[in-house]
């Protein structure tokens, strides 16, 4: 039997092929795009972001999950199962974030143009879970939070767009190779902020248990995380949160990280209990054009910023 949410997902697909059965013309097969350009598709506005800095004006870029939306709760719409259907390249997070892809890709047809930008990267187990939580076989998806992993993003990137489009493989390199040097640079920058903080003071204490290769890469602790696990979607029970707010009062942590994509009244109430103030990070999504984080450099240097003022 399906899941509801696979029940919501086939139905949107059934949508899809009707739309695209209705709209388009019978005689021959609808083009790619009007534009002429490679038709790209990427779940995440942090894939987006990346896929765009090595495509540029090469490519014609869909991205399905809006601006502050959370990856592990995405329902995809009829529109998007059609962006997919015409897409040349389909670029996902990858190691499991984007649960909703499996089913939405083979109702699309796209299976073989879907490209994981995260393979490649040694991935965390749950072995790495913190305190408190005893996590199911699995690892952790959110690769993006330390940019030696998304150095590894733009290389698959690199290499399925020359391989799509080898007139341009040329241009997709030098733009690779200059995102490259521009996450060099950040990688540096990181180190030298962190190391404004005291090493007792590196704790993290978060929504959920996002920050895990951050905190590998530059030496940090994740103390504990309020919800249960990777995923926003789960639950914690009153042990573990008691077990959370222990940690919080044992350590001292002076500062919990909350989501944007989260709703922070758990974390409030945490928060509350513990006389531990409350600070707002970007995870799982971009800012607008007009916020603090609208490209992926922007939301490092924002988030790793918001560690060292609240730690330091």
């Amino acid at each position: 039997m399906f899941s509801q949410r696979k029940t919501r997902i086939w139905l949107v697909a059934f949508m899809a092929v009707f739309i695209l059965t209705a709209c388009s013309p019978k005689s021959e097969a609808a083009p790619a795009g009007e534009s002429g350009k490679l038709q790209v598709v990427a779940t995440t506005t942090l894939v987006g972001d990346v896929v765009a800095q090595v495509g540029d004006d090469l490519i014609e870029l869909h991205v399905l999950l809006p601006v502050g939306s959370d990856p592990h709760s995405f329902d995809p719409t009829p529109q998007d199962i059609a962006k997919v259907a015409d897409a040349d390249i389909v670029f996902a997070n990858g190691a499991g974030l984007e649960k909703f892809l499996d089913t939405l890709i083979e109702s699309a047809g796209a299976t073989e143009r879907v490209v994981s930008v995260s393979d490649g990267i040694d991935l965390r187990t749950f072995e790495n879970a913190p305190p408190g939580h005893d996590e199911p076989p699995g690892t952790d998806p959110h690769t993006w939070v330390d940019p030696n992993n998304v150095m590894v993003w733009v290389d698959n990137i690199e290499r399925a767009l020359a391989d799509a489009d080898s007139a341009h493989a040329a241009d997709y390199a030098a733009n690779a190779e200059n995102y490259r040097q521009q996450l060099t640079e950040l990688d540096t920058w990181i180190r030298e902020q962190v190391a404004q903080i005291p090493p007792e003071n590196r704790k993290l204490v978060t929504d959920h248990t996002l920050f895990g290769y951050f905190a590998d890469e530059y030496g940090f602790e994740q103390v504990g995380a309020l919800i249960p696990g990777y995923s926003t979607l789960a639950e914690p029970s009153a042990q573990e949160l008691a077990a959370i707010e222990d940690a919080i009062r044992e350590y001292g942590v002076p500062a919990i990280f909350v989501g944007n994509t989260v709703n922070p009244a758990l974390a409030e109430r945490v928060a509350e209990d513990t006389g531990t103030q409350l600070v707002t990070v970007y995870t799982g999504s971009l800012s607008g054009p007009d916020g603090d984080a609208p490209t992926y450099l922007d939301y490092m240097r924002y988030n790793v910023s918001a560690f060292v003022d609240a730690l330091k």
